[in-house]
This record gives structure tokens, sequence and C-alpha cells, in this order.
């Protein structure tokens, strides 16, 4: 589940800090408060994601979309693998996958909050 937030605040930071990015549809460079560097590299349906920290640390995220469904996997700063999905039907989505540490989560959320 913390992965996933992640996942979505990185989105959305990227989205949304157009003034600390520079590039284009295709391919951006972003730098977020704290000094951390994404590329992030869009192709159609897939995104691809390299984080950078101020400290040498990377991590990669790639995600595809089909339909109504987002398949989510990467790799985090310490090299672990992790993956997930996201569907979305009507007002509600539904998570799941695993995280870096070998955990499974599940959730959903909707106007009423995430459970």
């Amino acid at each position: 589940m913390k992965r996933t937030l992640t996942i979505v605040a990185l989105s959305l930071a990227a989205q949304s800090a157009v003034a600390g990015c520079f590039g284009n549809g295709s391919f951006k460079t972003c730098t977020d408060d704290s000094g951390n560097t994404y590329n992030i590299q869009r192709f159609g349906n897939t995104t691809h994601l390299d984080g950078y920290s101020t400290n040498g640390s990377h991590w990669s995220q790639d995600s595809s979309t089909i339909g109504n469904t987002t398949y989510h996997n990467g790799y985090s700063a310490d090299g672990n693998s992790w993956n997930g999905t996201t569907t979305t039907i009507g007002g509600s989505t539904f998570h799941s996958g695993t995280d870096s540490n070998g955990n499974s989560y599940q959730s959903t959320c909707n106007q009423y909050g995430c459970y």
C-alpha cells in the first residue's frame, strides 16, 4: 500500500511540479523540492520512470495501462523488485501487488476512503 501511494504521489508530483520539469510529453526530467531527480519517458500506454536521490540511490518504475487496469513494476533503491496492479471500476479503485520486501498488499479506495 505504501509503495502504491508513493507511485501515485510521484505521478502527481511529476504532473503538478511543471515549474521543476523540462522536456515534453514524451520525455521529462523533473526535480522536487528535496533535490531528487526523475526522468520520465512515455511511449503510448507505457511510462518508464528513473528516480535519483541526492544521496546517490536510484530506483525505477515501469507502468502500462490496458483498459481500466495499470500494471506497475520496478526496483527499489535497495535493488529489490516489486509489482502491483491498479484497477478502477466505477467509483472504486483496487490496488494489489507485492512490495519490495516481498509482502503482499491489497486495498480498495472509493469516495468514503481506503480500506
